[in-house]
């Protein structure tokens, strides 16, 4: 399988969408225990849920787990919150802090990761970025996640169900922030904070410099809000996720729109 997988459009926004992938190479897949086979901490049905939002968008998908590797951890393996829980570039547990391999991977198996995975990834990211930048000048770069609502190893109480992190301001400007945290105030069934436990991972960090018009932040969903359930098998909630899905075209549109004006 094609480690990540790219459709291109034309306007000035990716999204990318790096912990939906579930392809486990074979020899990685024996190394996993039984919880790890579960692939539980994966982003499930991001691409479904923002499928058709907004028009000529560019995707870019990792098309593998987040247990093979982690795309939005740094690859030296500095930690994204120092003195807070949080997982490694390979996780060696899951987000409830329980072991997921039999064997866990060798610093050589994790060098290969790199190179067949994280690297191939942020290869065809920043590939993306460049294109879109040399059309327009600008790009906005909309990091997908989501995670389930009650973690207590990661987080205390219930997540907010819209999650925004423009790494403290630093990876956006001040204006898109505050306007979409004006459209998510509008829906006033979802909660939402901006940059509450989640100040956007690696992604955002290392790709958004506002000075030279690259903004990224990273969008975090509280999965409850489109699932049917934050257990396996996960299934998607068609209802739940089409009133999802009117907050999240808003917000894209919104994003255009402010882009689409400021080139």
């Amino acid at each position: 399988m094609n480690p990540v997988s790219v459709i291109q459009g034309s306007s000035p926004i990716i999204l990318g969408q790096p912990h939906s992938g579930q392809y486990v190479p074979d020899a990685i897949w024996a190394n996993l225990n039984a919880l790890g086979r579960q692939l539980l901490d994966t982003d499930w049905h991001i691409p479904e849920l923002y499928e058709g939002l907004l028009d000529n968008v560019t995707i870019v998908k990792a098309n593998f787990s987040r247990y093979v590797i982690d795309p939005n951890r740094d690859p030296q393996g500095t930690s994204l919150y120092p003195g807070q829980n949080s997982t490694d570039l390979v996780p060696l547990s899951s987000f409830d802090n329980y072991p997921i391999w039999d064997t866990p991977p060798s610093t050589s198996d994790i060098e290969l990761r790199i190179k067949q995975f994280h690297r191939v990834y942020h290869d065809r990211l920043k590939s993306e970025i460049e294109r879109l930048k040399a059309i327009h000048g600008q790009v906005f770069l909309y990091d997908c996640h989501s995670i389930r609502s009650k973690i207590p190893f990661l987080f205390d109480d219930q997540l907010p169900d819209l999650n925004i992190g423009d790494n403290s301001g630093q990876s956006c400007d001040s204006k898109i922030t505050n306007a979409i945290q004006q459209v998510c105030a509008r829906f006033s069934d979802y909660r939402h904070v901006v940059n509450g436990r989640f100040k956007g991972g690696w992604t955002t960090r290392h790709y958004g410099q506002p000075d030279d018009n690259v903004h990224a932040f990273q969008m975090e969903l509280a999965q409850h809000r489109y699932l049917e359930s934050e257990k396996p098998p996960f299934l998607y909630d068609p209802v739940n996720a089409n009133e999802l899905r009117k907050v999240l075209r808003t917000i894209l549109h919104e994003i255009n729109h402010i882009m689409s004006t400021t080139q």
